[in-house]
């Protein structure tokens, strides 16, 4: 079986290197965009199975790219799970409305993410397979 393909974007140099080792640990093929720029060029260049999406970062919040990324019809099909510090209702409401399929607050247990990220691929495929 293939290994599913995670676009991670996060500006932040240590949730990257997390997301690079522990989720390659656990079988995923994982790239890291540290902008919502570098996302939209990683999108150009491949389509990943999963978008892992922190919403404060520097250039662009991730609920905007979330929004963005939905809008294509390149890339809205694509899972997109939140990832974040923010807890409160407000934010969660706001990544769920504008298209992510789930959220998670950081900080991050691996296990619980890979749950995560096989309910969302799951969803995604599914949602794919009955259009």
């Amino acid at each position: 079986m293939a290994k599913k393909k995670i676009l991670a974007v996060d500006d932040d140099a240590a949730v990257c290197d997390m997301y690079e080792r522990g989720l390659a640990a656990l079988g995923y093929d994982v790239v890291c965009a540290s902008s919502g720029a570098r996302c939209r060029q990683a999108l150009k260049k491949q389509k990943p199975d999963l978008i892992l999406m922190d919403i404060m970062m520097s250039d662009e919040d991730g609920i905007t790219l979330t929004r963005d990324i939905r809008a294509d019809p390149a890339t809205a099909d694509i899972p997109i799970l939140i990832v974040s510090g923010l807890s409160d209702a407000a934010t969660l409401n706001d990544a769920l409305l504008f298209g992510a399929v789930d959220y998670m607050v950081k900080p991050i247990d691996l296990d619980a993410l890979k749950a995560k990220i096989e309910r969302a691929a799951a969803a995604g495929a599914k949602r794919k397979s009955s259009r």
